[in-house]
């Protein structure tokens, strides 16, 4: 192939290296590896950028501009099954599986909902070598959220779904009844379903990924937020409005550390927890299994070996993508500026990319960013009184005290214009503005918002 004087240029200027000392991971201009491209047209980048599960934008974009693409880091990924074999029968601490199941009469297994990319139905299949699937319940961690649609629940138990479907419950924060077992020391009183206190057996089943104010997902978000009474997960995400609620951090940050303290209260109680760590194309990397708290803080190395991803410089555009299935609604598409605003120079542009497929979500967020045209204004009176959702208001304002915060959705614009957001059609008119501004603004694109972190080193 024989390539332009300026295409051997933009080649060597843009091709990732593998080394240590790698920044950004960029797709290549040719590479077709990952299903994504640049094309050229007179110096001109043609990118493509995923907007939903199957639809696609494309954005056209002067190379001067380019800053990059980010996304979770490259690993090398093993035999799925195998890696979970491994975790299985040599847990981090405590019995194999099999071991921990002994004499169990009530087993219960909570899962993570529809709009986390756990693999439920991999470790599924490995379990179904080991175990008759319906011998135990499986209680749906949906915290807050809504209950999975039937796309969804295909989605988590695969092709079981239909032998377990008796035995699944999904966790309603508002309605099940749930025991009452302790408060922590700031005051979180520990309500969780009953069908997960009365177990005699617990297995969670969860991934781990960075989370914008509880650090990292997984481990003891699966009892607080994941099958705790409302009245519960309130109390903890009242937290999150503290500036040290944030990704990455667990020390010091007081929303982890509320979860931990409440979770005291089932020290007791048998867990053995399944903990994943995806790569960026979701392939299972590792698997750490056991005792809950250790297999959670191993887990979190391999997730910040992942999703941690080292820049050089901040950019002045950064657009944030969150990719489907988090891009769910607008209270979950948030994650994706948070994440998003650490590449993003003061007074620069952040732009979301979300369908926001199924609207707002939490609509009492999206109430407390239209009280005000001033982002100051708006942290002042979430500061007066908390309710669940507040905390989403609270991140979204705090960006945009510095910055513009403007989104590319599906949703009705005048919502997203009452609450200071500025909306686009595609993402082509977003940057095209946005260089407006600045035409000599870097671009940077962050591919998988929803759990990469961009960090200056």
């Amino acid at each position: 192939m024989h390539l332009s004087v300026v295409e051997k240029v933009f080649f060597a200027a843009t091709v990732r290296t593998l080394s240590e000392s790698s920044r950004y991971h960029v797709i290549p201009y040719q590479s077709l590896k990952y299903g994504v491209h640049h094309s050229k047209t007179d110096q001109a980048m043609r990118l493509t950028i995923p907007y939903g599960k199957d639809d696609k934008q494309f954005l056209n974009l002067p190379e001067e501009n380019f800053a990059g693409k980010i996304y979770p880091k490259d690993v090398e990924v093993g035999d799925e099954r195998a890696e979970l074999r491994r975790a299985l029968d040599r847990p981090v601490a405590g019995p194999s599986l099999e071991k921990f199941l002994e004499g169990g009469k009530d087993i219960v297994f909570i899962v993570n909902d529809g709009t986390r990319p756990t693999p439920t139905c991999k470790v599924l299949d490995a379990l179904a070598e080991r175990m008759d699937l319906t011998n135990a319940r499986y209680l749906i961690a949906t915290g807050d959220h809504r209950a999975p649609t039937e796309g969804e629940y295909r989605f988590i138990f695969g092709k079981h779904l239909e032998k377990l479907r008796p035995n699944i419950h999904s966790h309603s924060s508002r309605n099940d009844p749930c025991v009452f077992l302790g408060t922590s020391k700031n005051g979180t009183e520990m309500l969780v379903n009953e069908m997960a206190v009365n177990a005699d057996r617990l297995v969670i089943i969860t991934s781990v990924e960075p989370h914008y104010f509880a650090g990292y997902t997984g481990g003891r978000k699966s009892f607080l937020p994941g099958v705790a009474a409302r009245k519960t997960i309130e109390q903890n995400h009242k937290l999150a409005m503290k500036q040290e609620a944030q990704a990455l951090v667990l020390e010091g940050n007081p929303v982890h550390e509320d979860m931990m303290d409440a979770l005291k209260v089932v020290k007791d109680k048998p867990i053995f927890a399944i903990q994943i760590v995806l790569d960026r194309h979701q392939n299972i990397y590792k698997v750490e299994a056991g005792d809950l708290h250790e297999s959670f803080a191993h887990a979190v190395k391999w997730a910040n070996e992942v999703f941690s991803v080292k820049i050089k410089e901040k950019a002045e555009i950064v657009v944030s993508i969150a990719p489907y299935p988090m891009d769910v609604d607008l209270y979950q598409s948030q994650k994706a500026l948070d994440n998003g605003k650490w590449a993003l120079k003061e007074g620069g542009t952040i732009i979301m990319v979300s369908k926001c497929r199924e609207g707002i979500g939490h609509d009492t967020f999206l109430q407390q960013l239209s009280l005000s045209e001033d982002p100051r204004k708006v942290l002042e009176n979430l500061a007066k009184e908390y309710k669940l959702g507040y905390h989403k208001a609270a991140k979204m304002a705090e960006i945009a005290v510095w910055a513009d915060v403007w989104a590319v959705t599906d949703l009705d614009p005048e919502l997203l214009k009452k609450a200071n957001i500025r909306p686009f059609a595609t993402v082509q008119e977003a940057v095209d503005a946005a260089l407006a501004k600045n035409k000599d603004a870097k671009v940077l694109i962050n591919m998988d918002g929803s759990i990469t972190v961009p960090r200056v080193g």
